[in-house]
């Protein structure tokens, strides 16, 4: 039976007197590839800093691999890459080395000495991605896809057991973001439970197992199957407008 990574349970959040979840439940499981759609301000940024314990919800429980979250202290299990990563300033003088292994700090402690296998994890990391023939290049000479895969090297180098993605795509090719899901699926065939937190609906396209569709409050969560049996009408009624406008929700 799969172990519950993640679970959320009657979680509301707002900010002042401006409600942004409402009731929310959702269950991550080991093993899962969850593509977790919605439109700006529909409370993915808020969900996402709840889950990583950078805001406490209003009402409801949160629980991550089976314990309660307050409680939760290996947080290193959960891999994250930012948004931001995307629009990495590429003047930043580091090589590829350097940003793979600042991914360390979190595991080792800042001030710990560094562990004596760093090179071997680094290395190990980049070839899970396959970057490691850029390894001694500056970060600032990649394209933007070879930078994303980067920083996906430094979020693995600490071994987390899932990792969460924030609109991973957004600003890459589609050469690069074909190669990206090609990525994504090999490490979910390896084991790693991911989370792509994103508006683009072509993403269940990819590999993705479950999709959730939040815009205040979960309106479906559930296989990949069962949300490409939706109609387009459904899904427009839950973020008010056409998706045949826009084919991102």
């Amino acid at each position: 039976m799969k172990q519950p990574l993640i679970e959320l349970q009657n979680i509301s959040f707002q900010y002042d007197y401006t409600k942004v979840l409402s009731h929310l439940s959702l269950t991550i499981n080991e093993g899962d590839f969850v593509a977790l759609l919605g439109p700006n301000g529909s409370g993915k940024s808020t969900l996402l800093k709840i889950i990583l314990g950078l805001l406490k919800p209003t009402t409801g429980a949160i629980h991550l691999f089976g314990e309660e979250a307050s409680k939760f202290k290996k947080r290193e299990w959960i891999g994250y890459v930012s948004q931001k990563a995307n629009a990495f300033n590429g003047g930043f003088p580091a090589t590829v080395k350097e940003v793979v292994a600042s991914g360390l700090t979190k595991k080792l402690g800042l001030f710990k000495r560094k562990a004596t296998n760093q090179q071997d994890l680094i290395r190990e990391a980049l070839q899970a991605v396959d970057m490691l023939p850029y390894l001694n290049r500056n970060i600032g000479e990649l394209s933007g896809g070879q930078q994303q895969r980067v920083f996906i090297a430094r979020a693995l180098i600490a071994k987390p057991k899932m990792l969460i993605l924030d609109e991973p795509t957004v600003g890459v090719d589609q050469e690069n973001v074909a190669i990206f899901y090609q990525l994504m699926e090999k490490l979910n065939k390896e084991g790693m439970t991911l989370v792509l937190v994103t508006h683009d609906m072509s993403v269940v396209e990819s590999a993705v197992t479950d999709v959730a569709c939040l815009n205040g409050k979960i309106h479906y969560y559930g296989s990949k199957e069962g949300y490409e049996a939706l109609t387009k009408e459904q899904i427009s009624a839950w973020y008010s407008y056409s998706i045949e406008q826009e084919e991102c929700v």
